[in-house]
């Protein structure tokens, strides 16, 4: 059974007129820098269907860029509609829940509905929060909750493009900005010690952990705190109790969207990171929009042989325990 573990969706209230169009509406931020992408693809279900039964994916599981934004009352109505979906397409749905961590007791009162309640496997956060990072002790308590819901935790690149001039072009911000950030939240992770405080929490990583395994050799170099002198620092002197090849292979999991289906870059990650720990995905319909080209995404994977066969379907029960909601 493939599952196409990073497929994102958002209900069509939440689109503006000309988003539903039939064509592509490019969002900005306030000082003109590319945040996002809307179109009709982003709803159209039936679509997301017919493209699954070409590419041979079985299911997907559902997360709403407009959730990962929203308050809390914009996360609660997007869960509802991602279990609407659930029942409306049953057995090819599986959706995770969306809830800011920062908003509180509010917010994890919603991640037990979407765990007791929706009976959502997981739920989505991004990289960083109002300026925050993940292991910020603000998010303490959200970790906690997770774990004690056996919950897993997907980590989607923040949104927001970081306020750095070296982004003010290219659409940088998107293209790498965003992969750095989820670099640093993987790092800081580890270093932060949230993974030691809560060893029953499981962590799905986006796009392939930022793209970590091509630089693993300078991260872990930099994890010598004390030929780099730093490990008197309260900040940057922070050690886990393994190192991080460790949790990069027992603790954390890392799909293959955020490549724009360029198999090659799910090779050279493969020189690092374990093929045990990574799932597969293809950010349909935002990095890809065509069902040949997830098709393609999925026929490059599989000739990997056993590694790919492991990608495409036999990690899945690390993050879906049994396949449990899919069977």
């Amino acid at each position: 059974m493939i599952v196409d573990f990073q497929h994102h969706y958002s209900p069509r209230e939440l689109f503006k007129d000309a988003e539903t169009s039939g064509r592509q509406v490019v969002h900005y931020d306030q000082k003109g820098a590319p945040t996002f992408n809307a179109h009709s693809m982003l709803y159209d279900l039936d679509q997301h269907i017919a493209m699954m039964d070409l590419a041979g994916i079985d299911v997907a599981v559902l997360t709403s860029p407009h959730g990962m934004r929203a308050d809390l009352e914009g996360a609660r109505f997007i869960n509802d509609r991602n279990r609407e979906a659930e029942k409306a397409y049953p057995g090819r749905f599986v959706a995770l829940g969306h809830a800011n961590p920062l908003e509180g007791a509010p917010a994890l009162r919603e991640v037990a509905r979407c765990a007791d309640e929706l009976g959502f496997p997981g739920v989505v956060i991004q990289s960083e929060l109002k300026g925050k990072c993940v292991d910020d002790p603000a998010f303490e308590p959200f970790w906690a909750e997770a774990e004690r819901r056996g919950l897993y935790v997907f980590i989607h690149p923040a949104l927001g493009v970081p306020d750095v001039p070296m982004y003010d072009a290219d659409d940088l911000g998107r293209a790498v900005g965003r992969e750095f950030s989820l670099i640093a939240a993987t790092i800081r992770l580890i270093n932060g010690g949230v993974l030691d405080r809560h060893p029953g929490l499981r962590i799905h990583l986006a796009h392939l952990g930022g793209g970590i395994a091509s630089l693993l050799g300078r991260i872990r170099g930099f994890q010598d705190k004390t030929f780099w002198a730093t490990r008197e620092s309260p900040r940057h002197g922070r050690l886990p109790q393994h190192d991080i090849d460790w949790y990069l292979a027992n603790r954390m999991v890392s799909d293959t969207a955020g490549f724009c289906g360029d198999i090659r870059s799910v090779k050279n990650a493969l020189t690092e990171l374990p093929a045990g720990r990574i799932v597969f995905g293809s950010d349909y319909p935002q990095e890809i929009r065509s069902a040949e080209k997830v098709r393609d995404f999925v026929r490059d994977i599989r000739a990997l042989g056993a590694d790919g066969e492991a990608i495409l379907a036999g990690n899945v029960p690390l993050l879906l325990a049994g396949a449990r909601r899919a069977a």
